[in-house]
């Protein structure tokens, strides 16, 4: 079955470039970002670690550990930082863990199950190993994304949904479309209009299932 939003993160001890991961003990009581690629020394992918490199102290701010996930291994895995602190101007200081047994990959459904690594591969064989995922301290998915090898995800979006995320989290509050922090928010309809004041002070009632607060810092 297809992992779902709010489905627990499937649990996983893989060796990285830090050493022995064992997930969900790995975690903690922290947020999470799992973003993987096809394979190392790979144009498009050494831009997107540049960038996760660059937004460091960003994720830190947030409590959010960051994850890469590839299906090569630990050593060339190590080469290549080298290749993505020269291009980002900064070193890669995150985990990269080692899936080429594809255990982690077909975990998180980004293959299909009969998929295995041919001799002499290109990045197309594990074309599909290209997805990002948010997960929560209570180790459920809370978010999902996948790309196509032609387009570098971009990573400004997934910190404001990261920002989201955390917002919204266990809290009767929704964002709207093109949220960033500090813009207003949606309250959710299990609260009455009173009850909503009462909560989040006045409301900005556009129709009257769309009501609009104040973000609270």
């Amino acid at each position: 079955m297809a992992l779902r939003i709010n489905d627990i993160a499937p649990d996983f001890t893989a060796d990285s470039t830090e050493g022995e991961i064992r997930f969900h003990d790995w975690l903690g009581d922290s947020y999470a970002i799992l973003f993987s690629h096809p394979k190392d020394f790979t144009p498009v992918c050494t831009t997107e670690f540049g960038a996760v490199a660059q937004l460091a102290a960003e994720f830190e701010k947030r409590n959010t550990k960051v994850l890469g996930i590839s299906v090569d291994s630990v050593d060339d895995h190590k080469k290549w930082k080298n290749d993505i602190a020269q291009f980002a101007g900064t070193p890669a200081n995150f985990a990269i863990i080692d899936d080429t047994s594809l255990n982690v990959a077909k975990a998180y459904d980004m293959l299909p199950a009969e998929a295995y690594l041919p001799d002499g591969r290109t990045p197309a064989d594990s074309a599909t190993v290209r997805s990002v995922f948010i997960i929560g301290p209570d180790k459920k998915v809370r978010l999902m994304m996948t790309y196509p090898m032609s387009i570098g995800r971009n990573f400004a979006e997934i910190l404001r949904a990261l920002d989201a995320v955390i917002k919204t989290d266990g809290v009767p509050l929704a964002t709207p479309a093109n949220w960033v922090p500090g813009q207003d928010v949606i309250v959710a309809l299990s609260l009455d209009d009173k009850a909503a004041e009462e909560k989040f002070g006045a409301l900005d009632i556009r129709l009257p299932y769309l009501r609009f607060a104040k973000d609270p810092a």
